[in-house]
């Protein structure tokens, strides 16, 4: 008897696991149960988790910023061109069209998905929920990425976010301390520093500090290199335009800090991270999260699929809090808390 019972509960599922749709396929329709409740105010991202990970020339994609909000991303980049007095968004000029511009693909659609997160109504006047309905207070981090002369293009990024700023969407610095918000944008590429700064009592344009300038010497390893050896590494690249020696990056001017993960980390010539790259990592990471900052990987090897994996897994166990994504079904697809946290929920 004992074991006809384990094989019924065994076979169960093929007769019964047909899900909601197949046993109440009209709810939520005219004239049938649950009539009117199928939708709620706020359910534009309704059972979608949000995972950290970066939608990388998210306008590339067949649905930009649609298709990373609906796998979870907690971040997207836009890469935005100035011409004409107008913002057109693209990876190069022979991509930009007239109709693909950074108020049509990004700041308006957000807009909207943001009206319907914080309805009006006799139940909610709050204006801070994010995005993701599952974590309302998760911010979406949208990376711009100047890619024409950042002083010209600074003050049409500015006033084009002012449709977010005015319905109060922006994460900001008000002179003392940060105020976190649904939208936190992020510059990079050629974004001057010193305009990021400019302002000491307000700022909602933070930066994407140069990660190869915070190595430190991880804690509990022995000496292997020096902040000069992996800082003159990188001399190109984001994080540089209007920068000294002598700037300090902190939470209040910077949220990210970056690098290119080829040329701070280099070749993986047995498709395996060395000891010696993995405690470059690791030092990085641990002057950038002194400082406060978020530390995302860019220009990461998408192949093979096992060396990618690799270094998605080495990155999150090291600390990296973002991961700079093509691939974003993959990356959805897995959990990406570290084992402590995992524990936890044990």
């Amino acid at each position: 008897i004992i074991h006809i019972w384990n094989f019924i509960i065994g076979m169960s599922p093929a007769f019964w696991d047909d899900g909601l749709d197949y046993w109440l396929p009209n709810w939520g329709k005219p004239g049938q149960p649950g009539e009117g409740l199928t939708h709620y105010p706020s359910d534009f991202t309704r059972d979608v988790i949000p995972i950290p990970c970066h939608s990388h020339n998210d306008y590339w994609r067949r649905i930009p910023l649609y298709e990373a909000l609906h796998y979870g991303c907690t971040g997207v980049e836009a890469d935005v061109w100035l011409f004409d007095e107008e913002l057109y968004v693209g990876h190069d000029t022979a991509s930009l069209t007239r109709n693909r511009t950074f108020r049509g693909l990004y700041v308006d659609p957000l807009v909207s998905i943001l009206n319907k997160q914080n309805p009006q109504t006799e139940f909610n006047n709050s204006t801070r929920n994010g995005v993701f309905d599952e974590d309302a207070e998760q911010t979406l981090v949208l990376l711009v990425d100047f890619k024409t002369n950042g002083r010209d293009i600074w003050p049409y990024v500015e006033e084009q976010l002012s449709a977010l700023r005015e319905k109060n969407y922006l994460t900001y610095f008000d002179g003392e301390k940060i105020i976190p918000g649904p939208i936190t944008v992020v510059g990079t590429g050629n974004t001057p520093f010193d305009m990021v700064i400019a302002n000491p009592t307000y700022r909602d344009i933070f930066f994407d500090a140069p990660l190869s300038r915070m190595w430190q010497q991880p804690d509990n390893s022995p000496p292997t290199e020096s902040l000069s050896e992996v800082a003159t590494s990188i001399l190109t690249g984001q994080g540089l335009v209007g920068v000294s020696s002598s700037t300090e990056f902190d939470s209040t001017n910077s949220y990210y800090a970056s690098v290119n993960f080829r040329a701070t980390v280099g070749i993986l010539w047995r498709g395996r991270l060395s000891d010696r790259q993995i405690q470059r990592i690791r030092g990085q990471i641990q002057g950038a999260h002194e400082r406060g900052l978020k530390v995302r990987y860019w220009n990461t090897p998408n192949w093979p699929i096992g060396m990618r994996n690799h270094i998605w897994h080495v990155l999150v166990k090291e600390g990296a809090d973002m991961l700079n994504v093509d691939d974003l079904r993959s990356a959805a697809r897995r959990d990406w808390r570290r084992r402590d946290e995992r524990m936890n929920d044990l």
